[in-house]
């Protein structure tokens, strides 16, 4: 079987760049490039849908600056579901659905809370789901005694 080259192309050792002047500015430089018929990214940026590659943190970093990332498919579909979800409802930091403890939450259940979810960061709210403080690893950090609860050590909201 012959090799066709179908056309010339050149790979980054190819190529090689001379710092000089250029007429132009940096924030008028068009980077977007159309993935597909609806996708539209504004930046050629995308990762490789590979475990070791793309977890929900690279794909919010890519989508934070214009790009896209695929979530691999090493995992059960739910949990490739989860995943993307996370990403889609990430917004400039912002948590859409916060995960909320209450202030007589133990903080041996708050420490078992952390190690699941992977953040120590938590709203806490009253039973009417009003934010009256909030509980982080700076506030639990010292506390040898674990029996005590969330709102003995949180920090309280002020008026």
């Amino acid at each position: 079987m012959s090799l066709r080259i179908k056309q010339e192309a050149l790979t980054f050792d190819d190529v090689l760049l001379v710092p000089a002047h250029s007429t132009v500015l940096p924030n008028t430089a068009n980077l977007s490039t159309q993935l597909t018929k609806e996708i539209r990214l504004n930046i050629p940026m995308l990762s490789a849908a590979m475990d070791t590659v793309t977890e929900t943190k690279l794909a919010i970093s890519l989508a934070q600056e214009g790009g896209i990332g695929f979530i691999h498919k090493n995992m059960t579909i739910e949990r490739q579901a989860d995943r993307v979800r996370k990403v889609k409802k990430f917004e400039s930091g912002i948590v859409s659905e916060p995960v909320t403890v209450s202030p007589d939450l133990s903080l041996a259940k708050l420490a078992e809370l952390v190690k699941k979810n992977g953040f120590a960061g938590y709203p806490v709210v009253d039973s009417e789901n009003n934010l009256i403080g909030i509980i982080t690893g700076r506030d639990t950090r010292f506390v040898k005694d674990l029996s005590k609860t969330v709102s003995q050590v949180m920090t309280k909201k002020t008026a």
